[in-house]
């Protein structure tokens, strides 16, 4: 399975995966319409038109390649007519697939679980709020069940991103950016950050394990009853500039994900990092 994991997008486990990838696919294809002609006559030409050399010396009598026209209205449609089409249907293609496909939309009537996510220096936060748990690079979520994430930063912008599930999304001081995403089965998925911030950004991943749901209520169970709080103390030491290894809290002091989005556009402190 090594290998896979270096094409990753062409084997998705989710349905927002699913389409972005057969979009792209079907992008590629209506491209081959045009690329594979062209290269095609590109060798034909050079076949067909190449200098004899001596061949031709010894038949002076052959016919001599010589057009006497400017233009032909059969090519010039052809060549300005196919790719024309094919533009037109990539953009209706692109045009509904871009509205389809819009982060914000929901997935399902079913509710999904809300995941706060905060992108630092360099790491990932992961805030539950109906669980009332938070993890650090690491982000678990049950599978056949709709996730809504949303995305801010207290630190550099940056890019969340779990390829195996769908597109990215600009992680950005006082703002929260939304992606509905979704498991369709248990697995193991890689999460990266899609954007340079730094020194420690090699080293900004996560692990997404979605599991069932029995066992992702289990698993929220053991987090609140064996892990500390996170308060405004202890994220303020989470928030320096530093890699980490994953860990987990039981509890999430109220309100900390709205402060970190609000002191970028109120002022307010939220025991953040110094820049």
């Amino acid at each position: 399975m090594d290998w896979l994991s270096r094409f990753v997008l062409l084997f998705p486990q989710g349905s927002v995966a699913l389409s972005e990838r057969d979009l792209m696919l079907q992008a590629f294809l209506f491209m081959l319409i045009v690329a594979v002609p062209v290269f095609g006559l590109i060798f034909f030409f050079a076949w067909r038109y190449r200098d004899r050399g001596a061949a031709a010396n010894e038949k002076p009598d052959a016919p001599l390649y010589t057009p006497d026209w400017a233009h032909s209205y059969l090519e010039e449609l052809i060549w300005w007519a196919i790719p024309l089409e094919i533009v037109l249907v990539l953009a209706a293609l692109t045009w509904g697939s871009t509205h389809a496909l819009d982060p914000r939309k929901p997935l399902s009537a079913e509710p999904p679980l809300v995941v706060e996510v905060v992108a630092l220096d360099w790491k990932w936060l992961f805030i539950y709020p109906e669980q009332n748990i938070a993890t650090l690079n690491y982000l678990e979520i049950p599978a056949g069940r709709p996730v809504e994430f949303k995305v801010t930063a207290d630190a550099p912008m940056n890019s969340f991103w779990i390829p195996s599930l769908g597109g990215q999304i600009y992680a950005m001081t006082g703002m929260v950016n939304t992606l509905n995403l979704e498991a369709e089965a248990p697995g193991r998925f890689d999460g990266r950050s899609a954007n340079y911030s730094g020194i420690g950004f090699a080293d900004m991943q996560f692990v997404t394990q979605a599991d069932a749901t029995s066992t992702f209520d289990a698993w929220v169970s053991s987090v609140q009853q064996k892990y500390p709080a996170l308060d405004s103390a202890s994220y303020a030491a989470l928030a320096k500039p530093a890699t980490s290894s994953p860990a987990s809290f039981g509890s999430v002091s109220p309100g900390l994900f709205g402060t970190i989005v609000g002191k970028f556009t109120s002022g307010e402190p939220a025991g953040g990092h110094d820049h």
